[in-house]
């Protein structure tokens, strides 16, 4: 097999993985307060938006054709290029999701990228008008939007509903969250599964099967990507989930619902003039400005200011990884580097996978009290066991204790 030919089947499955990761990595986006507010419990939720991304990846291309042509030079694009940057998009989507940080999947892609061509070419091989026009500035322009959007339309829903007796309150949002849930898990799809489409027609402009002035990817491209997509979604994510769900705000139906109509607005618009948008940041400003706009609401500043610091950090800290691996692949090079490359990718994946075992987030406990961290008192509650029954002496007319009383142990299993 040519070694190129051997090169672009190892980036179409790193780019269909990327895919993966960004699914279970983005399900918080469309579900966390949805699954958080109880109106959708949380395997219905994860189901309800793999669909609905599915559907949404076939809506538009125009972020794609931003990934594949308005970010580097085109000319300067080669397959070990295109695989390094991969890389620094999935490790860093790793690490955030363990951390349970809701970062943007979207820059970690774009500073891998950007990361390789500067390790290939140097930084002329970056279009950075594109990188500041179609990336910087949106990302912040959107998030304090969302921002903004989310705090009004929450004092707006709590206005309007003032009197209203709180137990139809609550019952009515949770029917509306049904919908606006499902907005944001559509127009997550219209966004997300676009950037790696985007990606593998990069790489297929590289290998020459495709030409450079083609609009839009071949049929294939699109499918595989929104099934890739699709199935990390189902996968849950459910460390991220519960960060948003639970860490940043406590939220409510009326809140969920005005977030989640906040961030679908957003994240459409910026789908349709081809932004290559954080839906992360879009998402998690909503949430953070349905605890401003409540009255009386609380936001957990400490939360939000770990996640900020992640987002100043994805692009150059993806950068580097993308940097390091094309070095790496580049140095060694043949089919000895291509596979080493790909090697190191899954041992360090497998790594992060078995950390995160260790302390486990899942739908059972993704709802359970936030303690002051992502898994505090749920190892706790994992490890003791229920006591055992104890029988009274008769003729006390004491009950018997269940296992089930135990305050202690119910709490890290709340669903």
């Amino acid at each position: 097999m040519d070694i190129q030919l051997f090169l672009l089947i190892i980036v179409v499955i790193t780019a269909l993985a990327f895919d993966f990761t960004n699914g279970f990595h983005d399900t918080g986006n469309a579900m966390a307060t949805s699954i958080a507010s109880g109106a959708l419990a949380p395997k219905a939720a994860v189901g309800l938006s793999a669909v609905l991304n599915l559907v949404g990846a076939f809506m538009s291309t125009a972020v794609a054709a931003t990934i594949a042509k308005g970010l580097i030079d085109g000319h300067i694009v080669t397959l070990e290029l295109v695989f390094a940057g991969l890389v620094g998009g999935i490790v860093w989507n790793l690490m955030t999701w363990l951390l349970g940080i809701p970062s943007s999947s979207s820059h970690a892609l774009v500073g891998g990228i950007v990361g390789a061509t500067i390790a290939a070419v140097g930084g002329h091989g970056v279009l950075w008008k594109g990188i500041v026009s179609k990336v910087l500035i949106p990302a912040v322009v959107a998030a304090i939007l969302a921002i903004a959007v989310g705090a009004i339309a929450t004092w707006l829903v709590y206005r309007i509903t003032r009197g209203v007796r709180a137990d139809r309150t609550e019952a009515g949002f949770r029917y509306g969250q049904w919908g606006s849930a499902s907005l944001v898990s559509l127009a997550h799809g219209t966004n997300d599964a676009q950037k790696t489409m985007g990606i593998i027609f990069l790489a297929l402009i590289s290998y020459g099967s495709i030409s450079a002035s083609a609009a839009m990817p071949p049929l294939w491209v699109i499918v595989c990507c929104a099934i890739a997509m699709a199935s990390g979604t189902y996968l849950g994510g459910w460390r991220i989930i519960r960060t948003l769900g639970k860490g940043l705000v406590e939220i409510q139906s009326p809140q969920g619902m005005a977030a989640e109509s906040s961030s679908a607005a957003v994240i459409l618009l910026s789908a349709h003039f081809g932004y290559a948008l954080s839906t992360t940041q879009v998402c998690t400003g909503s949430v953070l400005g349905s605890g401003l706009g409540k009255p009386g609401g609380e936001v957990r500043w400490g939360v939000a200011g770990r996640m900020v610091v992640a987002w100043l950090v994805t692009l150059p800290l993806a950068g580097l990884v993308g940097a390091v691996t094309y070095w790496i692949v580049h140095l060694i090079g043949g089919y000895p580097g291509a596979i080493i490359g790909f090697g190191l990718l899954v041992a360090v994946s497998a790594v992060i996978y078995v950390r995160s075992r260790k302390v486990k987030v899942d739908h059972k406990n993704v709802n359970a009290e936030w303690e002051g961290s992502l898994t505090a008192g749920l190892d706790a509650a994992e490890k003791i066991p229920p006591p055992t029954d104890v029988i009274p002496p008769t003729g006390t007319g004491v009950p018997p204790r269940s296992g089930s009383d135990d305050p202690t142990v119910g709490a890290g299993n709340l669903s």
